[in-house]
């Protein structure tokens, strides 16, 4: 069945849109066939999530925002995000759709790198953000939401490494949500040239608890031979905001992709990360932690999908669940015929705070080939009686032994967030959603 959707916007906004940024002819056309294309397909059908009645069109398309002088400026909640042991010289900071700051190291640009907004890219990088936009990894006609993505993105980030440049600390972006009605409909664009690397952290947040909004994200990082791409994420995005996050990656060979995912929304979200290993001999690894409270209902799909030889894909899920939340975790480990040697590993475990949570672990595994190993593990419960008595024993009220608990269930993946402030962030933020 086809849900009708009414759209605020039409062709002759979005081409106004479009000239108003000054952007390329080819963003143009994409972004008007695009609009066509989303009248007539379908939604996305989570498994298990009926996400036909969810909001996905009721917001505002564009509010400018001002720029900050100083990062001094800024709320103590977005100062989080930062080190204030170092200096920010990799940042870029969006507030709603307007980039309000931006710093790259002149070293970096000296050797080619490019970081800069989407909307800045197009002006500037034209023919090489046409090479990679919604080619590889994602595309318009997989659905509507893929289309209205690309028909009204307002924001998002383009970084680029040359081939061979390795770039040792952190690439930061922060997404404000600081307009309660703002979209955010932002597309970040990540490519690694060969045998380049590059760690990329982003971090969303926002405040419209009453207000709605939608937030509409798709990522494409692409990995050439032998690049390793790090990419890290905190989405933050309060009760107001119905999520739709779509992150996707291409290996290519020797090449590696690595995901950690921090998925602290309040409002309804369905989130697809889908890796293609299709060079031989890459990897990748997706680690994803959530966390629901209330009445809210989350759909997390992780996806490798193997296509090289002796490729290697490891898939984890820990997801916490409180009051009259529910979540569902797909895991999927896919290896295409011909990938012979490939490994696919997976493990996703819901831990539930309350008798009326509700967690769905679904460990998948989907083998073309003979000559390869594969295994997953699935688990779905309450907080370990045993461990819970083992602390209490030595002295550690109940209350501090379940906070143990579950911060122990949580850290292999808010660990691996390679920026000490994010983590800490991450580590305030469960700490808020779970008491």
């Amino acid at each position: 069945m086809t849900v009708e959707v009414s759209l605020p916007y039409d062709k002759e906004y979005v081409t106004q849109f479009s000239q108003g940024l000054q952007e390329p002819e080819w963003m143009k056309n994409l972004r008007l066939s695009a609009l066509e294309k989303s009248e007539s397909l379908p939604l996305p059908k989570p498994d298990k999530t009926n996400i036909s009645k969810w909001n996905f069109t009721e917001f505002d398309h564009h509010v400018s925002s001002d720029p900050i002088d100083s990062l001094d400026d800024l709320p103590v909640e977005i100062k989080n995000f930062l080190d204030e042991e170092k200096e920010q010289q990799n940042l870029v900071i969006q507030r709603n759709h307007t980039v309000a700051y931006g710093t790259i190291d002149q070293k970096l640009k000296d050797q080619g790198v490019i970081f800069t907004d989407i909307s800045t890219a197009l002006q500037e990088h034209s023919d090489l953000v046409e090479k990679y936009y919604m080619n590889d990894a994602v595309h318009v006609d997989e659905h509507r939401l893929t289309a209205l993505h690309a028909a009204l993105m307002n924001g998002g980030i383009f970084l680029y490494v040359p081939k061979g440049v390795q770039i040792e600390d952190p690439i930061q972006a922060i997404f404000w949500q600081e307009d309660p009605k703002a979209s955010l409909i932002n597309h970040i664009l990540v490519v690694a040239e060969e045998n380049s690397s590059v760690t990329y952290v982003e971090n969303y947040i926002s405040h419209n608890k009453e207000e709605k909004t939608s937030a509409n994200i798709v990522t494409e990082v692409i990995a050439k031979n032998g690049a390793k791409v790090s990419f890290g994420a905190v989405d933050n995005f309060e009760a107001g905001t119905t999520v739709y996050t779509n992150r996707r990656g291409v290996a290519y060979r020797d090449a590696v992709i690595e995901w950690a995912l921090g998925q602290m929304n309040e409002g309804d979200t369905v989130s697809e990360n889908i890796t293609h290993l299709i060079g031989d001999n890459s990897h990748s690894n997706a680690k994803t932690v959530a966390i629901g409270r209330g009445s809210q209902k989350q759909n997390f799909t992780a996806n490798i999908t193997h296509f090289g030889k002796g490729s290697d894909g490891y898939i984890l899920q820990h997801g916490v669940m409180k009051d009259k939340s529910s979540a569902i975790f797909n895991g999927i480990g896919k290896i295409e015929h011909g990938a012979s040697k490939s490994n696919a590993e997976q493990e996703s475990r819901v831990l539930m705070l309350s008798k009326d949570a509700r967690g769905d672990a679904n460990p998948i595994l989907l083998i073309d080939e003979d000559d390869v190993t594969a295994g997953h593990a699935a688990s779905v419960g309450r907080v370990d009686p045993v461990q819970l008595y083992y602390l209490m024993s030595r002295g550690i009220s109940k209350f501090e032994a379940e906070r143990l608990i579950i911060h122990g269930f949580l850290a292999p993946v808010v660990n691996q967030l390679p920026v000490d402030a994010v983590k800490r962030q991450l580590t305030q933020v469960i700490e808020r959603k779970v008491y």
